[in-house]
């Protein structure tokens, strides 16, 4: 008799049937595998219409006017350093350590949460020195590009807050690791799309 293409499986910890795919994952991580392959394509055509437009612009100001490259620059090593601190609450949850986790998952959110800060104070740094939305073709890509990755990050953040959240009710303990591991891949994804972003907007002028 052919298996069927879903499958459950007990997990360790909590006891309880797990339902899987034929792939080996949850049905929970493959749909965020599913979730960040569109997510994949949706930031490949942003990227790809801020390269095709970022120098048609028939007034300035340009992107060499305004951008500030050692703020950027610290503003996203924060955001890295944020992926490492979501490991560290990944695995200190699958050890059972759960004040660590806790700890790890509120360091992480506020280090997104300076990322964006920096992002809000470089965006009102550009309109007070004449960049908005719609001054040229580069604003408008620049801000629609930037923008959308500052709402994944802030979506991101929410995430965490949920979990701490849920962690203080005594509802986040080492049966549900998957559910940290999974908010840690969105993470991840955006943190490394940040790392694309920042090289083709700003070291690509």
């Amino acid at each position: 008799m052919a298996e069927s293409p879903a499958a459950a499986v007990v997990d360790p910890h909590a006891g309880h049937e797990v339902h899987v795919t034929s792939t080996g994952l949850s049905n929970e991580k493959l749909g965020m595998w599913v979730f960040l392959s569109s997510e994949c394509l949706l930031f490949g055509g942003l990227i790809s219409t801020y390269l095709l437009l970022h120098k048609r612009s028939v007034q300035g100001p340009e992107p060499a006017d305004v951008f500030d490259i050692p703020f950027t620059s610290v503003s996203s090593f924060v955001l890295l350093m944020s992926s490492l601190t979501m490991v560290l609450a990944v695995s200190s949850l699958t050890r059972g350590d759960i004040a660590r986790n806790r700890l790890w998952l509120t360091t992480t959110a506020l280090l997104g949460m300076v990322f964006i800060g920096g992002q809000v104070y470089e965006f009102t740094s550009f309109v007070k020195e004449g960049l908005g939305f719609t001054t040229n073709i580069f604003g408008s890509a620049f801000f629609t590009l930037t923008g959308f990755h500052g709402v994944h990050v802030s979506v991101g953040i929410l995430m965490l807050l949920s979990l701490v959240g849920l962690s203080l009710r005594g509802n986040l303990g080492p049966d549900r690791a998957e559910t940290v591991e999974i908010v840690g891949l969105y993470w991840h994804f955006v943190d490394v799309v940040w790392i694309i972003i920042f090289t083709v907007v700003y070291l690509v002028v």
